[in-house]
């Protein structure tokens, strides 16, 4: 990528002062073709993926599954090996994302003709930026939306659905983040009050981050040896996804901390005007998901007494009404009351759910990894690992072990809490 694109994520990478394991993040993923493409922070490793279906291909021909595909990097690993892969993804505007970029196997040069369009036809429009919502006002300068606002509007007037038309979406989706002023916190929500050092030019940015599309696409294009699938679809059903389907599955699930998927993309939602803000995520992407962060879960919407008494949670009911009850009574002597007691009740509901649709798509033997970490909202530790695993193996799965990968809550010193976490994989048989 060029070094213009580079600066933000060299800012980003800078602040780990020593090497550490890095495959349960996205970050190494910035070096890889397509995969940089667009950074979303709930990801893993390209390359550890890949070491994962490299390993199972030698013992067998295997059939790969990631129902919770985010960006696609399940995907493009499978198709780089040439295994037959199916994706899911519940957030549409992740979905779009990752559909843009398995279209990497298109003609670069007519991607760029496409490109070339745009902004010819960018000259001459007009902008109208006072009908954008209020955060993108706060993230931009008049000059940088009036740039940005010609390319939307000259990409929507040629829009057709072709490849290069979405490849070309997705190119400008990609630069909001360099474009704006603003700052940006490590897990991708936005930060209007926070102004970075830099930001380039929109016009600027488009043509490098297209030119830096184009080299991938000519890079990247030789080498796929597949093509993967990726459904727009809901992992605790896995609707769309044939029975027996798969014997390997590598994904990562939303952790239970709280982190709000449906903000990561905010930003460009706001910029392509599909929400005009924070309270138009619920219904159109928070409702969608799984429910692993207390925006998501009011008294109103959840009936905790029909979620404790859920069969689906029988394996775990007695240490997850305790672990509820302790998190409700916590809750008061913390400002902001949040709902974390209704949250892991639905969190691991939705889960228990997750693993018995899995069992119904795969095949027997199957391989299952999930890269999950543990959690302990206001200090209380939740074992997510071992629950995981008793509601994999209530599901029809025979065992499970842990490998650890790494150590969390230590680097930053938590202020909320002093718990020991961790993350790693669990691998789930039968």
């Amino acid at each position: 990528m060029n070094p213009q694109l580079e600066l933000p994520f060299q800012e980003f990478s800078s602040c780990t002062s020593k090497p550490l394991d890095s495959s349960s993040t996205f970050i190494n993923n910035m070096k890889l073709p397509v995969h940089r493409w667009f950074r979303f922070s709930a990801g893993f490793s390209a390359q550890w993926v890949e070491t994962i279906i490299s390993q199972a291909k030698e013992r067998r021909e295997i059939t790969v599954l990631d129902p919770f595909s985010g960006s696609g990097t399940t995907l493009l690993a499978s198709e780089k090996l040439g295994v037959e892969c199916l994706g899911i993804e519940a957030h549409p505007f992740v979905v779009r994302i990752a559909r843009a970029k398995l279209l990497y196997q298109t003609d670069a040069d007519a991607y760029l003709e496409h490109i070339q369009k745009v902004i010819k036809r960018a000259e001459n429009v007009q902008p109208c930026i006072d009908t954008y919502p209020k955060l993108i006002h706060e993230c931009f300068s008049i000059s940088s939306l009036e740039s940005l606002d010609r390319l939307r509007q000259s990409w929507e007037k040629l829009a057709d659905d072709s490849s290069e038309s979405q490849l070309v979406w997705l190119t400008l989706v990609s630069i909001l983040r360099h474009v704006s002023h603003a700052g940006t916190a490590p897990w991708q929500y936005i930060l209007p009050n926070k102004k970075k050092q830099y930001s380039i030019d929109a016009m600027s940015a488009f043509c490098l981050m297209a030119e830096s599309i184009a080299t991938d696409m000519r890079i990247a294009g030789k080498m796929a040896a597949s093509v993967a699938t990726l459904i727009q679809s809901d992992a605790r059903t896995c609707q769309g996804v044939p029975d027996n389907f798969a014997n390997l599955v590598i994904t990562s699930p939303p952790y239970a901390n709280n982190y709000d998927y449906a903000d990561a993309t905010r930003l460009e939602m706001c910029f392509m005007k599909e929400i005009s803000g924070w309270g138009d995520l619920q219904s159109a992407v928070r409702q969608y998901l799984i429910r692993s962060c207390s925006q998501h879960v009011t008294n109103k919407n959840v009936n905790i007494d029909e979620v404790l008494a859920s069969h689906e949670l029988a394996p775990i009911k007695t240490s997850i009404i305790e672990t509820f009850h302790k998190l409700s009574q916590e809750r008061h002597l913390h400002g902001g009351k949040k709902n974390y007691h209704l949250m892991i009740a639905c969190y691991f509901l939705d889960m228990a759910r997750v693993w018995i649709a899995l069992r119904r798509v795969c095949k027997s033997p199957a391989t299952v990894c999930f890269m999950i970490g543990d959690s302990a909202p206001y200090g209380i530790y939740v074992p997510v690992i071992e629950w995981m695993g008793l509601l994999a193996q209530a599901a029809g799965f025979k065992s499970f072990n842990f490998e650890k990968v790494r150590d969390r809550n230590v680097k930053w010193k938590n202020r909320k809490h002093r718990v020991p976490l961790c993350e790693g994989c669990l691998w789930v048989y039968g």
